[in-house]
């Protein structure tokens, strides 16, 4: 499922199509956040079902707003840009990202960071997805 969400969103050229990229990158990031919520409370439970559910909406529903605005803020980069194959729309991307993490943590210190990161992250994704760089290696046989 994961394999088939990340195709999606390779599938979408970059610079088109924005509400389709937001749509495909908020669920890609929502499933990410609604694991990690998951493993939240498995691995530190909750006093109360509702303590349970708040943490689980609190993890997911950041997540999915974070992978919103990266993937509205690449697409309209490239557009705005007119250089939709640009690292530099990822970062920027990236950033808008990290900022919406510091919004949601009420820290600069947070935010500054996660802009830093991510968007050296998402950087460094879109040149090896340009430069066919492989994640992990095919086994030989």
């Amino acid at each position: 499922m994961a394999r088939a969400l990340i195709q999606r969103y390779w599938d979408i050229p970059d610079g088109t199509e924005c509400h389709r990229k937001a749509y495909v990158s908020t669920s890609i990031s929502g499933a990410v956040g609604l694991i990690t919520s998951a493993y939240s409370v498995a691995l530190n439970p909750p006093d109360s079902f509702l303590e349970g559910v708040a943490r689980t909406g609190r993890y997911t529903f950041t997540a999915a707003a974070i992978g919103a605005m990266f993937g509205i803020t690449s697409c309209i980069s490239a557009q705005v840009r007119e250089k939709p194959d640009d690292p530099l729309n990822y970062f920027i991307g990236g950033c808008a990202g990290g900022l919406t993490l510091g919004a949601r943590t009420h820290s600069y210190g947070v935010g500054a960071a996660a802009c830093a990161y991510m968007g050296i992250a998402a950087a460094l994704v879109k040149i090896g997805q340009l430069e066919g760089w492989k994640l992990f290696a095919e086994p030989k046989v």
